[in-house]
């Protein structure tokens, strides 16, 4: 079951909404689905503003290596739609952060991955106060 939507977090996602609507400039989206603005003016000698709309849950790991580059300012321009000038064969494919869930990794002895251990080497002393 999932939690209902405080009226909070409507009103900030329908404020986000607004704003985007009204100053920025659609520039692309990714394989994940989010969406990438930036501001239709800026002013003299300031940066250009430039803002994702996530597809689901807001994770930032959802966010390809040439998104990231250009929401950073390290690329001028993001690459053309369809393009895969950063993905390689070897690549795995995107897992999302998965700290806190069941599917975080736990070294051998956590106590929800059966508590035990491996035996210690005997290069280990522990350190006992004098």
């Amino acid at each position: 079951m999932t939690e209902p939507i405080s009226l909070f977090t409507r009103l900030a996602n329908i404020h986000i909404q607004f704003v985007t609507w009204r100053r920025g400039a659609k520039v692309g989206s990714d394989r994940f689905g989010n969406v990438y603005y930036r501001s239709k003016t800026t002013p003299a000698g300031a940066r250009e503003r430039r803002w994702v709309i996530y597809a689901g849950e807001p994770d930032a790991t959802k966010i390809p290596p040439e998104w990231h580059g250009w929401l950073h300012h390290t690329v001028k321009d993001p690459l053309p739609e369809g393009s895969s000038g950063f993905h390689k064969p070897w690549q795995k494919e995107h897992l999302p952060n998965l700290s806190g869930s069941t599917q975080a990794y736990r070294p051998p002895g956590h106590a929800l991955a059966g508590g035990q251990r491996v035996a210690a080497t005997g290069d280990y002393e522990p350190w006992t106060p004098a």
